[in-house]
C-alpha cells in the first residue's frame, strides 16, 4: 500500500496519524470549487509520492488513472455530488504505477459561500476494515435482522430498517426515546432491565427470547423474538451504550409448538385398544390447543370391529358419534350425544370428506349455505358460534373410517388456517391408525371371546357328588382373551372330576389351545385314568402338538385335575405346575394342601404324582387360576392368598354368593390375566343310595347276586329296572368269576342313573367282541352294552371295576316298610 522510497526532508514519509474515520493511514486533501488541489497532507504524500509543492495547484483529476479518451471534467463533475461521494478509484502514483484507493468526498462551505471538497483516501491494501467499511454499512442498513443502539441512558440512538419494521413504530418515534416511552408495558420494562444489566456488567447476553404483540402482527397475535446484547465501549473501555440484535422467531416457535403437540398427541392418542377411547383422546388432545370444540364420528362397523367397505363412501352414510370434547363442560355445542347416529346433509363439508376423502377448511361457518338444509346444526352455531371449522376424514390403510370436526368459536383466536390444517391432519392420521388398530383388535378380541365362550362349559353338572359354582373373568381389553378354563366331568360310580387349567398366552391361539386341552381332558377322563396318569397322557399330547404344529404350538400350560368319590369321601388330586386348591372344612378353616407340584405340560419325560385327601361331607374345594391371586409386575401373592382365605372362611354361604365374594375381595382391580374360579361343595352318598355286597368266587353265587339286586330295586322303588338289572348283574358277576380272581364285590348306586359295579382283583381289561352263531360264549359284554346307557372299566390299586349305567325312569310313590339293609353274602 504505497511502500515506495520517499526522498528525505520534505519528501520523507510522515509518521502515521490517526484517521478520524477509522483508517490507520488516511490521506487528506482539499479541492477547490474549480477542481484544483489547495491543500495536501503528509499522508497523501506518503500514499501517492507527490509532495505538497508538487500537488497543490494541480487538478485533482491529474492524480487519477483515467481510461484513454475519458473527459477529466466530466469525471470531476460526477465526483462533485451535492451530499458527498464515496467509492473506489484507481489513482496514479508519482512513479507511474496505478493503485486502488478508497475515496470519500465531503463537501466544505467557505465563509463566502463557495463550496470546496475534503478528500479522504486510503489504500485498499492498507486495512481490511477500510475495504469492508461500505459493506459494513450495507450490512447494518440492509440486514434482515433488527439492529439497534442505545446510549447509557437506554435512549435509542440508531436502528436499522429491519428493526423499525419489526417494531412497527416509525424511526422518528424511536430515536432519542427509551423503549418504555415508545412501547410502554411489562415487555419494555423487562427489555430495559436486560439492557441495564448488560451495560453495567459488560457481559454479553445471547439468545434472550421474549414474547409480545407487534402492531404489524396479523390479528394482533403474539410474536416471539430472540435478542442478543453486547456493550459498546470507547478506546479506554468506558461504556458508550448497548447494541442489540433482534430476530423474529415466531415461525420457529410455532414449529416447535406444533412438534411438541405432535409429540404429545403420539403419547396420548392410542393408549388403549378401544375405538371410543382413542377417539376421545383425539378430541381431548386437540382442545384447546387446536380448537374449541372437536367431534369425532366413525362408521358403526368400526365400533363393532368389522371390516369397513373399501373405496369412497356416500355423503349421507350414517355415522356414530364416538367422542366429543369442548371448552364447555358436556359439549353443549353438539346436536347429538356420544353413541347417537350422525348423518351429514348433501353438500356439507362432512359429506365432502366422506365422498372425496379430503379435508375441508371453512371460515365464517355461520353464513354457509349448506346450513340451510341442516337447521339443527344451524341453531347450535347461532347459539354458540363457529368462527371457523375444519373437517377431516379419518383414513387408515386407504379406507375411510369416519370424520373429525374441529371448530373455533371465538374471534379472539385467529381462524383456522392451512398450518392448523396440516397439524390437524397429523393428529387425525395418528388417531385413524390407532382407531383402525383398535378396530382390528376388537374384531380379534370378539372372535377370541366368542371362541372361548363356546369352548368353556355352559352348564356344570356335578350330579349329587358335589354342588358347584364358577366364575370366569376375562382379562382387560389391552391383554386380550387368555387360555384359562375349568370343567366338571361326571365319572362312573357317582364320582366327579374337577379340572382347572391355564394356557400361556392370549388371543385366538390361546383360546383354541385351551379348547383342545379341555377336549383332551374330557376324553382322557372317560378312559377312567387316575389323575397322575391323565396328566402324563395330556403332557404327551402337548409335546406331540408342539412337534407337529410349530406355528400353533402350545407354549406352556398348567392344569389341576381332581377326582372326588362321594361314596368314600376321598379326593385324589394331581397338578402340572398349577396352584394348589384351597380346602375349607365345615368349621370355616381354610388350608392350601401341599401337593406334588409336577412340571408344566409340554416338557415331557417328567413324572406326575397324585395325592389323596379325606374330606368331610360339606367341605369346600376352591380351584382357581393364577390370574386370581397373582398381580404383575410386583404383586404379592401372599397378600392375595390371605384375601382368598378370608373370603372363603364362610363356607355355609350359597356358592354363587361366595364366588362373587371371592372375586370382589381378591381381584379388586381389572385383571391383566384371565381369572377362572371353580367352587365345589362335597356331598356324601348315604346308605339309602348305595348297596354293597362281597361275593365269593363261586358260580352258584350268580343267582344270589340277582336276588340281592332285585330286592334292593324293590326297596328303591325301581321295579321297572328289575329285569335288565338282573341280566346285567348276572353277566358281570359271571364274567368276574370265570375270568378274574377274587374277592368279588357287587355295588349298586342310585343317583340320576342306576349304576351297577362289579369289582375283582384282576387288572385285565375285558374286551367287547361279537360272537359267531356257533360260539357258546362271548355275548356277555355285548348284552351288557345293549341293555345299559353306557358301560366301562376302570382300574383300582386292587384290580379293576366293570360298571354299567341305566337311566332311572320317573319316580313312583315311595313304598312303606322297605329297608336297604341287605346282609352281606359270604357264600353260595
Amino acid at each position: 500500500m504505497g511502500h515506495s522510497v520517499m526522498p528525505a526532508s520534505e519528501d520523507a514519509p510522515c509518521a502515521e496519524l490517526p484517521d478520524p474515520f477509522g483508517g490507520p493511514q488516511a490521506a487528506t486533501a482539499v479541492i477547490g470549487a474549480d477542481g484544483t488541489v489547495t491543500a495536501w497532507s503528509r499522508q497523501a504524500q506518503w500514499l501517492l509520492g507527490f509532495s505538497a509543492r508538487e500537488a497543490v495547484g494541480r487538478l485533482a483529476t491529474e492524480f487519477l488513472s483515467l481510461p484513454q479518451g475519458a473527459d477529466p471534467g466530466r469525471t470531476a463533475a460526477r465526483m462533485r455530488v451535492r451530499e458527498g461521494w464515496e467509492g473506489l478509484v484507481e489513482a496514479r502514483r508519482r512513479d507511474g504505477a496505478a493503485t486502488n484507493l478508497e475515496v470519500r468526498l465531503v463537501p466544505l462551505t467557505r465563509a463566502d459561500g463557495e463550496r470546496n471538497w475534503l478528500a479522504l483516501a486510503s489504500d485498499t491494501r492498507t486495512s481490511v476494515q477500510d475495504l469492508t467499511r461500505p459493506m459494513l454499512r450495507h450490512f447494518f442498513t440492509g440486514s434482515p435482522l433488527g439492529i439497534g443502539v442505545v446510549d447509557t441512558e437506554l435512549r435509542c440512538v440508531w436502528m436499522n430498517d429491519a428493526l423499525a419494521r419489526s417494531a412497527g413504530i416509525p424511526r422518528n418515534q424511536r430515536i432519542g426515546r427509551r423503549i418504555s416511552d415508545a412501547q410502554p408495558g411489562p415487555d419494555a420494562e423487562r427489555l430495559e432491565r436486560v439492557m441495564r444489566r448488560v451495560l453495567e456488567s459488560g457481559e454479553a447476553l445471547v439468545d434472550d427470547e421474549y414474547q409480545g404483540t407487534s402492531p404489524l402482527s396479523p390479528g394482533g397475535m403474539d410474536r416471539c423474538w430472540s435478542a442478543s446484547y453486547f456493550r459498546l465501549e470507547d478506546s479506554v473501555g468506558q461504556p458508550l451504550g448497548v447494541c442489540y440484535v433482534v430476530m423474529d422467531i415466531t415461525d420457529r416457535r410455532q414449529a416447535q409448538h406444533r412438534l411438541a403437540l405432535l409429540n404429545e398427541a403420539s403419547l396420548c392418542i392410542g393408549s388403549t385398544l378401544d375405538v371410543r377411547r382413542t377417539a376421545q383422546e383425539l378430541a381431548e388432545v386437540a382442545v384447546p390447543r387446536l380448537a374449541d370444540v372437536v367431534m369425532v364420528d366413525v362408521l358403526p362397523s368400526v365400533l363393532a370391529g368389522e371390516e369397513p367397505a373399501p373405496g369412497p363412501l356416500a355423503g349421507d352414510t350414517p355415522l356414530r358419534r364416538a367422542a366429543q370434547h369442548s371448552l364447555r363442560g358436556g359439549c353443549p355445542e353438539s346436536p347429538v350425544e356420544v353413541g347417537e347416529t350422525v348423518a351429514f346433509t348433501p353438500g356439507s363439508p362432512g359429506a365432502y370428506c366422506l365422498t372425496e376423502g379430503r379435508a375441508f377448511l371453512q371460515a365464517d361457518v355461520g353464513h354457509a349455505r349448506w346450513l340451510e338444509d341442516d337447521p339443527v346444526r344451524a341453531a347450535k352455531i347461532r347459539e354458540f358460534g363457529a368462527f371457523s371449522s375444519l373437517w377431516l376424514p379419518l383414513r387408515a390403510r386407504g379406507v375411510t373410517l369416519g370424520v373429525a370436526t374441529f371448530v373455533r368459536q371465538s374471534d379472539e383466536r385467529a381462524p383456522l388456517d392451512d398450518d392448523d390444517r396440516l397439524l390437524a391432519e397429523e393428529f387425525v392420521a395418528r388417531a385413524a391408525l390407532c382407531v383402525d388398530n383398535a378396530r382390528r383388535f376388537t374384531r380379534e378380541h370378539t372372535a377370541a371371546l366368542t371362541l372361548q365362550r363356546s369352548l368353556l362349559p355352559h352348564r356344570l353338572a356335578g350330579r349329587t357328588a358335589v354342588e358347584v359354582a364358577s366364575r370366569y373373568l376375562p382379562a382387560d381389553g389391552q391383554t386380550g382373551v387368555g387360555g384359562d378354563w375349568f370343567d366338571v366331568i361326571p365319572l362312573s360310580g357317582a364320582r366327579v372330576a374337577l379340572v382347572v387349567g391355564d394356557v400361556v398366552g392370549h388371543g385366538i391361539e390361546a383360546a383354541a389351545a385351551m379348547g383342545r386341552l379341555r377336549t383332551a381332558v374330557q376324553t382322557l377322563a372317560d378312559m377312567e385314568l387316575p389323575p397322575d396318569e391323565l396328566l402324563a397322557h395330556l403332557d404327551d399330547l402337548v409335546v406331540r402338538l408342539t412337534e407337529e404344529e410349530a406355528a400353533t404350538a402350545i407354549l406352556g400350560a398348567t392344569c389341576l385335575y381332581a377326582v372326588y368319590d362321594p361314596v368314600t369321601l376321598r379326593c385324589t388330586l394331581a397338578r402340572a405346575a398349577h396352584l394348589p386348591p384351597a380346602v375349607v372344612d365345615t368349621d370355616g378353616r381354610v388350608t392350601f394342601p401341599e401337593l406334588p407340584a409336577g412340571p408344566p405340560l409340554g416338557l415331557g419325560s417328567l413324572p406326575f404324582e397324585s395325592a389323596e385327601l379325606q374330606l368331610a361331607e360339606g367341605s369346600l374345594l376352591a380351584l382357581y387360576t393364577n390370574g386370581l391371586v397373582e398381580r404383575r409386575p410386583d404383586g404379592d401373592i401372599d397378600v392375595a392368598l390371605g384375601r382368598l382365605r378370608t373370603a372363603l372362611s364362610q363356607p355355609d354361604r350359597p356358592l354363587e354368593q361366595l364366588c362373587g365374594r371371592v372375586i370382589r375381595s381378591v381381584r379388586r382391580d381389572r385383571p391383566s390375566d384371565d381369572v377362572a374360579l371353580l367352587l365345589a361343595r362335597t356331598r356324601g352318598l348315604g346308605a339309602d343310595e348305595v348297596a354293597t355286597w362281597d361275593l365269593p368266587v363261586d358260580p352258584a353265587v350268580v343267582g344270589t347276586a340277582r336276588e340281592l339286586a332285585g330286592r334292593q330295586l324293590e326297596c328303591w322303588g325301581l321295579p321297572q329296572l328289575l329285569f335288565t338289572t338282573e341280566l346285567v348283574v348276572s353277566e358281570l358277576v359271571t364274567n368276574a368269576i370265570r375270568h378274574a380272581a377274587g374277592p368279588i364285590q357287587l355295588r349298586l348306586i342310585r343317583q340320576a342313573v342306576l349304576t351297577c359295579e362289579v369289582s375283582d382283583a384282576s387288572s385285565t381289561t375285558p374286551r367287547l367282541r361279537h360272537a359267531r352263531t356257533t360260539d357258546e360264549g362271548g355275548r356277555g359284554l355285548l348284552l351288557v352294552a345293549q341293555l345299559s346307557k353306557r358301560w366301562g372299566t376302570r382300574h383300582t390299586p386292587a384290580g379293576k371295576i366293570i360298571w354299567a349305567e341305566q337311566a332311572i325312569p320317573a319316580p313312583e310313590p315311595e313304598r312303606v316298610g322297605c329297608t336297604s339293609e341287605v346282609p352281606v353274602v359270604t357264600g353260595g
